[in-house]
């Protein structure tokens, strides 16, 4: 039972004011979504950061929802979409974790695209997205790539992540947003 207390506990010091683990579904995304408006207006937040704080929000759920690879460690039938996401507050600013399996041939793909972002500023970002707006090509998830340029525009910060080898075929996708006031 201590543990359960120091997972309480280490949530309660980080303010975290949402979190989840198991496998993204659209039914699940809908309900995170409303709980999360709920808390925002509960909070009394400005109308410019909750709008911001949603968006960003709705970008990093639909991001797990559509981009996370299933893993297959039991067995070659049985395969999961697991994912984790928190969200919380802490000085005057957001923070929304996600956290997902990949294969490890998606890595170096998903790293350029995630540090070219990086280098951007904001008028940069602006033209970067309009450019793979127009530009139609379509991710083998059928995105477009236009979800992580939209959350560092929108958040206004460069996009912390980083992978974790897990074994020789998966890594652990970890991408944490933060939303100042």
């Amino acid at each position: 039972m201590l543990d359960i207390y120091d997972f309480y506990d280490k949530m309660e010091r980080n303010n975290i004011m949402l979190s989840f683990k198991g496998d993204i579904t659209s039914e699940l995304l809908t309900s995170i979504l409303q709980i999360m408006e709920s808390k925002l207006d509960n909070l009394q937040e400005e109308p410019k950061i909750k709008k911001k704080v949603y968006n960003v929000l709705v970008e990093c759920l639909q991001n797990l929802y559509h981009h996370m690879d299933e893993v297959d460690w039991v067995g070659p039938n049985d395969k999961a979409r697991a994912a984790i996401f928190m969200i919380g507050r802490v000085d005057n600013a957001y923070n929304i974790i996600t956290g997902n399996y990949i294969k490890g041939d998606n890595v170096n793909g998903l790293k350029s695209r995630l540090d070219e972002i990086n280098k951007l500023d904001k008028e940069q970002l602006k033209e970067y997205y309009k450019q793979v707006l127009n530009n139609g090509e379509m991710s083998q998830k059928g995105g477009g790539g236009l979800g992580m340029i939209d959350i560092a525009r929108k958040s206004g910060q460069k996009l912390n992540y980083s992978f974790l080898p897990v074994d020789d075929k998966y890594q652990f996708f970890s991408l944490n947003i933060k939303i100042a006031q």
